[in-house]
């Protein structure tokens, strides 16, 4: 019963945030913040905004690979945060060694990389013989989340 309430909840909070979220025009993104991405990603295609409450998020591909890119600005154009999808040879040193020591004989799956107000994460997906995990780490190594997928 909790469980089916949970999901009553998760659901309703989902609407709600999808109807104060709208994809806009990039002729309606202010200038401020359509000149702060066109500087830092000159090179961004397949480009969508969404206006989501004060910030605007631009979602783009940054590489012929599908890199997907999604970045979210204030009205100054000023980045709040970020999250992209980068290739395991991204993964800072200190990463990949906690990785090794803490997931003997695994396979790195996905990686993502956040920045939210200049701290960096990154969200791994990590598969071993028996478990698969979402696990999210400093830029140091350190673990800041594990949850078995």
């Amino acid at each position: 019963m909790k469980k089916y309430i949970l999901m009553s909840i998760i659901a309703l909070a989902i609407g709600v945030i999808n109807i104060f979220a709208q994809d806009i025009p990039q002729s309606q993104v202010p200038s401020l913040v359509l000149n702060s991405f066109q500087q830092k990603y000159p090179k961004a295609y397949d480009v969508e905004w969404e206006l989501k409450g004060d910030l605007y998020k631009v979602e783009f591909e940054k590489s012929l690979l599908g890199d997907d890119v999604e970045v979210w600005f204030d009205k100054s154009g000023k980045v709040v945060r970020s999250k992209e999808e980068i290739s395991k040879s991204e993964l800072p040193k200190a990463v990949l060694d906690k990785i090794d020591a803490e997931f003997k004989a695994s396979i790195i799956k996905d990686v993502e990389k956040f920045n939210e107000n200049g701290t960096i994460s990154y969200k791994v997906e990590i598969k071993t013989i028996r478990e698969e995990w979402d696990v999210l780490f400093d830029e140091k190594g350190n673990i800041l989340s594990k949850k078995l997928d």
